[in-house]
């Protein structure tokens, strides 16, 4: 059985690009080099913080990416792999815009409240990737967002628990909460699927902000 582990870690600096959602997009991550130490850190809220939690990468749409609840953004390579066959092309570490690539992970059903140790560093699974234009553009795709959410396949947004230092090869030891709420559900939910969106609120498992989101989401439907 694999060990989990962190593949490689991946940046990215801001660039004006025709599809970004905000002035400049960093979506376009490149893996740093073997043996490299980056900072881990809370970056705060959205608006008027740190912006991305992995030092050195950057966050060009800070209203809608970044804070807290989306520190870290973290995608499983063999899911990568799987796409590699959908769409007939290689894809490269760090291709989705995540600053982890795992390898060992199930970031599909990773469960809301999980917890990740990497040494020092610990991390915690707060919500799905929703995707949005700027990855649309990005991916080149036709249909992009409608095959991404068809899949299923979201990647996991992480807070920072613990600050720290991380590098390439680290391995992740992961504590499951005990509830059954997973990211594939709380994607359901958050795409409009009622039953989904009840399931998750009554578990009562997310962070307080995105609860409010989501419960003020199902009040909007129900009127």
């Amino acid at each position: 059985m694999t060990r989990p582990h962190v593949m490689s870690i991946n940046v990215g600096a801001g660039v004006a690009r025709p599809y970004a959602s905000g002035p400049t997009t960093a979506i376009d991550k490149g893996q740093l080099p073997d043996g490299s130490l980056v900072e881990v850190r809370d970056p705060g809220p959205k608006r008027g913080g740190l912006g991305s939690g992995v030092v050195g990468d950057e966050i060009g749409d800070r209203k809608h990416h970044g804070g807290s609840q989306q520190a870290v953004y973290a995608y499983a390579r063999e899911d990568q792999l799987w796409w590699e066959v959908e769409l007939g092309r290689p894809l490269a570490p760090g291709a989705f815009g995540e600053n982890l690539t795992t390898v060992g992970v199930d970031t599909t059903h990773g469960l809301i409240g999980e917890v990740w140790r990497l040494d020092d560093v610990v991390l915690r699974v707060e919500v799905p990737r929703i995707p949005c234009a700027t990855f649309a553009g990005h991916m080149g795709v036709p249909q992009w967002v409608k095959r991404f959410s068809a899949a299923g396949r979201t990647g996991a947004y992480l807070s920072v628990v613990r600050p720290g230092t991380l590098r390439a090869g680290v391995t992740i030891e992961i504590e499951r909460p005990e509830h059954d709420i997973d990211l594939l559900l709380s994607f359901r939910a958050a795409m409009g699927d009622l039953d989904a969106a009840r399931r998750v609120l009554d578990a009562g498992v997310l962070h307080p902000d995105e609860h409010a989101w989501l419960a003020d989401k199902v009040a909007r439907r129900g009127r």
